[in-house]
Order: structure tokens, then sequence, then C-alpha cells
């Protein structure tokens, strides 16, 4: 028999010790960066599902693996693919996948796709106590697996401890996690809240299984291979317990010093030399950014210079790959088999090779036939339209450049990390006006400079735009502008800018439109909105504005867009609001597939199914006028 092991370091006596524990255990295991947790989750899983006691072996559907984000589910998948003898078919899923799952089972009618990633948290967490888990063909766990439980908050924390509480005497767990790498405290607004949420998980495990917590440590670190990848890991046992904010500003300053040690400075981000490192990357790299704004002004300017990578999306974000659209609208069949399933997926154009095995594997889950071997294609439109497209079939990440922010980047590594040098601990006084954010600054200083295995850097970080919000703080829309209340010279382009409800080129071609779209349109592609007429579409809409590729008209403005649009230029309640003429500097984040109604299909040209690929934009927009591209402003 081939050794699925034979690539990989042999276990250590820590990581043995986490591999070997029963299966009703209760585990604890605190992880220091790039400690090897992957390897021995996969591990932990062969284990559980391949006990030499056919009586102590658990079927995958009895363990339950949750991660925190898809990059997180897919590398564990990829992991237990390669490496695992016996876990193959335990799936690992995100928070949100996992409770859609548990809404569907116990509210199957529910209008749960519209439903905000909080709401469906708080939903599942009551029908989880409710006993949902236990009707029909539901299996309750006999073992949850859980990485990075620091990051335990909230709504979040309470579905695993209304979990394992509702199952407390039939199940086990192995969670892992490192207080040192807690970043997520700034998702809790209230400053006391806060502080009480960092450590509660633990605090919450060692009081609910005061005599059968099994507590274990990885100590050993795997990932940095080089010193200067090194350089921060002495820092994590110290930054575990850290609440005084005079500490935590002293470990952030003696952070921040090794950092920036003169032989890691590239200078500038646009200096030629360090574009010239980025263009052809042999490995991985990331530049990681202390928030969204960075990351968007970031990810401009590499675009300005023609250096390919990705932008991180939000974790909530999760757009279906555009081939879905087009495997439903290539065949009016109820269903396909295998073999016709692989012959349309290889007619569609895609930039990679997909596995269709796998992707075969994925989808019949989610949209199995009631023939033998038959994909029901009404099943997977349903999936798609519900938001139960299944992570494993997303698009594969292909570019080796990656620009995101530390939080999104927490759980990975890469051979070279490039960070934004920090700023001082004077400048993070004036900005934090609560020092309980200090312990915070310097848990994610920590995070982001031991994602590194060789190399890591630092450049000066880009000039900001005048960044601002319309209404809340946390959702309104972003702009920019200036200290004068009323300047606007741009808007922050989201997700939903692209209008969903009707085809791009419906009211032209619609057939055409979505050619073009895969023949011409790629991520990372320059688009612009172009005001059509002055008429707003409503009092609290702006006017409409159509995309535009190379002045080939992809889509239209959303009214989400247009209510967006109207808050940042209604400046005051007796201000009359002017539009644009163009808004520029946007970019074609990805082509995504689309479900809407079957008749604006229908009416477009594209078929029954309601089913359509449209493009989602990212990007800073700035204002211009059409006429003589100047900049327009007030």
């Amino acid at each position: 028999m081939t050794d699925a092991y034979r690539d990989t370091p042999p276990l250590t006596d820590e990581q043995r010790a986490v591999v070997e524990q029963p299966w009703d255990a209760r585990v604890l295991v605190t992880a220091g960066a790039g400690a090897g947790k992957t390897h021995t989750l996969v591990r932990r899983l062969d284990a559980l599902c391949g006990h030499e006691e056919p009586e102590q072996a658990l079927h995958a559907a009895e363990i339950l693996v949750l991660t925190f984000s898809r990059a997180a589910a897919r590398e564990l998948r990829e992991r237990i693919s390669r490496h695992g003898e016996r876990a193959h078919r335990v799936r690992a899923r995100t928070f949100d996948a996992w409770a859609y799952e548990v809404l569907l089972q116990a509210h199957p009618d529910g209008e749960w796709g519209a439903v905000g990633f909080d709401e469906r948290i708080a939903a599942a967490t009551r029908a989880v106590e409710k006993g949902v888990l236990e009707i029909g063909d539901a299996v309750p766990p006999a073992h949850v697996v859980i990485d990075e439980v620091q990051d335990l908050l909230g709504g979040r924390r309470e579905l695993v401890e209304t979990l394992l509480d509702r199952y407390q005497d039939s199940c086990g767990f192995t969670v892992v996690g490192d207080a040192a790498q807690s970043v997520y405290g700034f998702q809790i607004e209230d400053p006391g809240e806060r502080a009480d949420e960092t450590g509660r998980f633990f605090d919450w495990l060692r009081c609910s299984y005061p005599d059968d917590l099994v507590e274990l440590h990885l100590t050993r670190n795997f990932r940095a291979t080089t010193p200067e990848a090194r350089i921060a890991l002495a820092h994590g046992p110290l930054l575990q317990q850290v609440s005084d904010p005079e500490e935590a500003g002293t470990l952030y300053d003696e952070l921040r010093d090794l950092l920036l040690d003169p032989a890691n400075g590239l200078g500038d981000l646009d200096d030629t030399f360090t574009l010239d490192g980025l263009r052809d990357l042999p490995d991985t790299c990331a530049v990681l950014t202390r928030d969204n704004r960075q990351a968007l002004v970031v990810s401009g300017l590499l675009h300005a210079h023609g250096i390919d990578h990705r932008l991180r999306r939000p974790l909530e974000e999760r757009p279906v790959p555009y081939w879905v659209a087009e495997l439903l609208r290539r065949t009016e069949a109820t269903g396909l088999g295998e073999n016709r399933f692989r012959t349309v997926l290889s007619e569609i154009p895609l930039p990679y090779e997909p596995d269709a095995a796998a992707l075969w594997t994925v989808l019949r889950r989610v949209a199995r036939g009631a023939g033998r071997g038959v994909l029901d294609l009404e099943r997977l439109r349903r999936a798609v339209a519900e938001g139960r497209f299944p992570d494993e079939a997303a698009d594969p990440e292909r570019t080796p450049l990656v620009v995101s922010t530390v939080h999104r980047a927490k759980g990975l590594e890469f051979d070279r990390v490039i960070l934004l040098t920090p700023p001082t601990l004077a400048e993070l006084h004036k900005r934090h006006q609560d020092e309980s954010d200090l312990p915070a600054e310097a848990r994610a200083l920590y995070v982001a400079m031991t994602r590194a295995r060789q190399d890591l850097y630092h450049v000066a970080p880009p000039e900001l735009p005048h960044f601002k919000r319309t209404g809340s703080r946390h959702h309104g829309r972003r702009y920019i502008g200036s200290w004068r209340s009323y300047d606007r010279y741009g808007i922050v382009a989201e997700a939903g800018d692209v209008c969903r409800d009707d085809p791009p080129g419906h009211d032209t071609d619609a057939v055409a439109t979505q050619a073009y779209l895969l023949q011409q349109v790629r991520p990372g592609q320059e688009v612009l909105l172009r005001k059509r007429h002055d008429l707003p579409m409503s009092d609290v809409e702006s006017p409409p504005y159509a995309l535009l590729h190379d002045g080939k008209e992809i889509g239209e403005a959303s009214r989400r867009f247009r209510e967006g649009l109207f808050q940042v230029q209604k400046v005051n309640r007796t201000w009359e609001p002017w539009w644009p003429d163009e808004i520029h500097d946007l970019r074609i984040d990805t082509l995504e597939t689309v479900t809407g109604s079957t008749a604006a299909g229908t009416n477009a040209g594209l078929g029954g199914r309601g089913v359509w690929i449209a493009p989602r934009i990212t990007g800073i927009g700035r204002y211009r006028r059409a006429d003589n591209d100047e900049e327009q402003r007030a």
C-alpha cells in the first residue's frame, strides 16, 4: 500500500499526543504560528476514521470540521486529499456554509440566501439548541474539529458552545488555537464587550470540562525556514496573555523594530526594483495590509504598473464561478451523466484546467439526480440561487501574488511576505482614542510577521486618499472626500454594485454580451461606469449608469449602487446632488454566475433556466468628466 505520508515530516511527540487521543476525548490544543496544525489535524482525522478497533472508528458523516474561511477549508481539503489515508470523505466547511445547511434542515422553505451572515449564525444556533441535528437524515456529530478557536467571538462562539453543550454526553472535540493570534476583536464595537470576549471561549472550555479537558501544546515551528522568517516567533507566548495596553505597546514596539531592520527594506512599493521583483514570482508572495483601505490602494497601484495579482475578498463573499451558468445554459436536459458533464465542462473557456472528477463529486453532493450517476441541473440551479453552492467547487487561486489584509491572511502561509511599514506607537495612540486596541495591534503585527516561510520585507505604505463613510461607521458607503465636508472625488466599489435582476445587455443583445464576457473580460481589467442620463431613478437614487469594458457595455449599476451614490452625493438635506459623468479606476474582480427570474432569462434569449453570467467589480472609482477626462468634483 502506498504511504500517504511519505512526503510529509514524521509526527513529533507533541503532534502524536494530539493524533492518538480517543474519539470521545475533549482536546484543546495550543499551537503557535507554523506549528504544523494542518498536518496534525489531517492525521487526527485519519486516526478518528481508521481506529484499529472498529467500534472506536467514526464515519466521515459523524465528524464535523469547521473553519473560518474558504481558503482555510480549501487548504485542509487539499491536504486530506493528498495525505489522508482514511479521511477522504471528511468535509471541511466554513461556519457560514454549515449554518446554512443546518437552517435548510430546520426550515427547508426559508429564504436563507437573503439573510445576513450574523442572522444565519444566530438562527442556526437556535435550531441546534432545539435538536435539528436529530431530525430526519441529519447526523449529530460524534467529534467536532475546529481550528483558530481564539477567534470564536460573539455569534460563532455561541453556536459552538450550544453545539458542544447539546451533545456533551456523546461528542468529543479537537479544537486548536493560539491566543497570540486573536485579531478579530474589532468586530465587537463596545470596548468592554471586546475585552470580555478575549479568551472567553478558552475560559468556557475549562469551566465546562474541568475534569476531562485534555490540554496539549504544539511548540515547534515548521513554517519559518530562515532566520528572517523566525524573528517574531519568540513573542508568541508573551502575546497569548497580554491585556495591559502599556505591556502591549512595548511588545508592539519590539516587533516593529525587528521588522524594520534595514536589510529587510524594499523602499517604496512603486520602485522599479520592487515592481520587477513582483512580476515573475517563482513562489507565493503576499502584500499584507492593516486594513481594507490600504489593500484597495495597493491593489490599484499594482494594477497601474501591470502587476498581476489577486485582491483577497471578505470572508462572507462567495461568488459562484461563471462556468456554472454556462453548464446550465448549454443543455436543455434535466440531468447530466458524468461523461456528458465532462464534455460540456471541456467546451467552456476557462483560464485553468479544471479537475472534472473532483467537481463532479462535489456537485453531485448538492444536486444528486434520481437516476444512478446523474447530476440534477434544477437542483444545482436551486443550490446557486439559495447560496448553497459548495465552497469546494469555487475557482482555484491561480496567481502567486496576493494582496490581503492581515485578518484575511490569518491561518495561511506564503514563501515571502511584504508588510507595509507599521505606524509608530505614537501614531497608534493618536489613531486609537481607546488604548484597549493596543493588544490587538500587537497581535495583528505578530500574525502578519509569522506568515512567511522564507523572506519578510517591509515597504513604505502608499499615500491614502481621504476615505470617508456615509451614515454608519461600519456599514455606510465608502467614498473619497477631503477635510471639507462637501468634497466628493470618488466612490468605493462593492460586491453588489452590478445589476443582477436582468442579464447584461438585456435591452440590446444579451446573447452577444454573454459571449463577449466569456471571450474578452478577465479579472483585473479596467472598466468604467458612465451616466446614461441626468434623471434620478427615484427620490433616493442616482441616475442609471452603464458598465463599460473597452467601450462595450457589459452591465449596469444596481439599485444598491444608485442608492449608495445618492447617499454620497447628498451632502446634507438642503444640498442638491450632482452626478459624475463617469466613474473610472474600477476593475473586474471576477465573472460570476447569477440566478434571476426565468422570465428575464427567456426574454433576453438566454433560455428558461433563469441563469446568466455577470461581472463583479472592485476598486476606488474616481469621478471624471466625459468630455475631457478631467477630474470631476464639487
